[in-house]
């Protein structure tokens, strides 16, 4: 698609903006332009060229599926329906775009490639705010975003048995599942959003030609659709927007969970441990309010104090990526939907966030990944708060699943035993020296992580020597303690200024 497009008017579309992808595939005949005209851009096609693009399903096949209607056939309901009040909030809405002639197909959702290393998929969704040229509706389903491609990034991707796709939308990341997992339960508070995941879920089954892991899509809020079940792995791209509750303001199923604030992603927090077996892992993106004089990291300590004192204690990693400031944070949203900037909506809506954010106090607001997993066995809790807003490793799971088992082996033993370990520094770690023009020694030594969180760690002369030596051959005490006597110190002192460093390097995977 990008190819096809070219460059200038792939990177418009991301920015939201149709026009040059409109140029470039008007009056195209060639497949890949009739379908992203269609089925991205919203626009109609000809019925001939939709027949030659789709020549096994063709245009009836289509038709039947649900994917189009044809000329005036345009629906009184479905995902592009010309209704009134289909807005949130109650407000007159619909969709602009006009029925096409009886020659002409038009699309009733987006439709769009998608996959990983070794998968293809089709992702079905409701068409977006660019193809519908209007505010979308309070149960709009959303397709593939930035939020889900991150969550999928993120994901440790384990074989497991069972598996629980929290919030599921239209089964994005149900659809990763389906390569790692056994049995896979999707939910949603949302109707629509799971008639699109299994329609995503039965296509990708087809295509796979075999039999494939078992999937439960079910109805409900939070957990309740799973009470007292268990899971390995638990995913989420919940509704985690913080809207204002407000007369009039428009709430959409899939970013606002009809919860004040950030008390929907607390919740989670809080709950996800009864459904996790031991050894578990949980993951999702969430936002969090920091209010003013306190820092996010805060804000987290207390949340996860309420999750040990109210359920099961949980290791909890959380890596924050952005935070914005209440202003940052209602533009971004207050355009989310449809609502041009300078419109009285959309100002009525920038006011409401700032009102509602000042009512509580808010400073900022973090955005994040949340990995949780259950102990187990029967060990002290570790909690991980990190910030990084700078690129990282592409796909985040590796690396995840790699610092979840090193922080669990840290917790399960001591400084003795990992001193009694050879370790080596990891492949992908480089050291840089900085120094003045014609000194002999540098100033500062940095050891920096090409991979995973993309760590960046000034070392001291002690641990510099040691990292130069770290090949896997010396055990870490054995190393030290040589170290110690080079430079005439006392190994007791060597030892306890550098093993809290070797706990950092192990737990972040620059040393294995």
């Amino acid at each position: 698609m990008a190819e096809r497009l070219g460059a200038v008017a792939s990177a418009a579309l991301h920015r939201e903006q149709p026009l040059p992808a409109l140029r470039v595939t008007e009056g195209a005949t060639d497949a890949c332009a009739v379908l992203v005209r269609l089925f991205t851009l919203g626009r109609s096609v000809p019925v001939a060229a939709l027949a030659a693009a789709l020549p096994t399903l063709g245009v009836d096949g289509a038709v039947a599926l649900g994917l189009v209607v044809v000329g005036a056939a345009l629906p009184d309901a479905g995902p592009t329906a010309r209704t009134r009040g289909a807005s949130a909030g109650g407000a007159d809405a619909e969709d602009d775009r006009w029925a096409p002639p009886g020659d002409e197909v038009l699309a009733t959702c987006d439709l769009r490639p998608y996959g990983d290393d070794a998968h293809d998929w089709w992702v079905a969704s409701d068409l977006s705010e660019l193809a519908v040229g209007g505010p979308l509706r309070h149960d709009h389903v959303l397709g593939i975003g930035g939020a889900s491609t991150t969550l999928a990034s993120w994901t440790v991707r384990r074989p497991v048995g069972r598996a629980l796709d929290l919030g599921t939308g239209c089964g994005v990341q149900a659809l990763h599942l389906t390569a790692h997992a056994q049995t896979i339960v999707a939910t949603d508070i949302s109707r629509r959003a799971l008639a699109y995941a299994a329609f995503n879920l039965a296509l990708a089954a087809h295509d796979a030609h075999g039999a494939g892991p078992t999937t439960d899509l079910r109805s409900g809020d939070l957990l309740e659709p799973v009470a007292q079940e268990r899971f390995s792995l638990v995913v989420s791209n919940p509704p985690f927007v913080i809207t204002p509750r407000g007369q009039g303001l428009p709430l959409y199923e899939y970013r606002d969970g009809g919860r004040a604030g950030d008390t929907l992603v607390r919740a989670l927090v809080r709950q996800v441990g009864s459904v996790l077996e031991p050894g578990g892992v949980a993951q999702f993106l969430g936002n969090w309010e920091v209010p003013a004089g306190r820092s996010w990291r805060e804000v987290w300590a207390e949340w996860l104090e309420e999750q040990a004192r109210d359920g099961v204690a949980l290791d909890a990693w959380v890596v924050q990526r952005e935070s914005q400031d209440p202003a940052e944070y209602a533009e971004l949203w207050a355009r989310d939907g449809g609502a041009q900037p300078g419109s009285d909506a959309h100002s009525r809506m920038y006011a409401a966030w700032l009102d509602d954010f000042g009512a509580r106090g808010v400073e900022q607001v973090g955005f994040g990944v949340v990995t949780l997993q259950r102990p187990a066995t029967d060990r002290p809790v570790w909690h991980a708060l990190d910030e990084v807003h700078g690129p990282v490793a592409a796909p985040m799971g590796p690396a995840v699943d790699a610092g979840l088992r090193a922080r669990t082996w840290l917790a399960e033993h001591s400084d003795d035993e990992l001193l009694d370990v050879a370790w080596s520094c990891a492949p992908d770690v480089t050291e840089e020296r900085h120094g003045r023009p014609g000194a002999e020694d540098p100033t500062v030594i940095v050891v920096r992580q090409g991979g995973g969180l993309g760590r960046a760690v000034r070392a001291g002369t002690l641990l510099a020597a040691y990292l130069g030596v770290a090949d896997g051959e010396l055990t870490a005490r054995v190393a030290l303690e040589a170290v110690a006597t080079v430079l005439e110190l006392n190994p007791a002192d060597v030892l306890a200024e550098v093993v809290p460093q070797l706990r950092e390097l192990v737990a972040d995977g620059l040393l294995v």
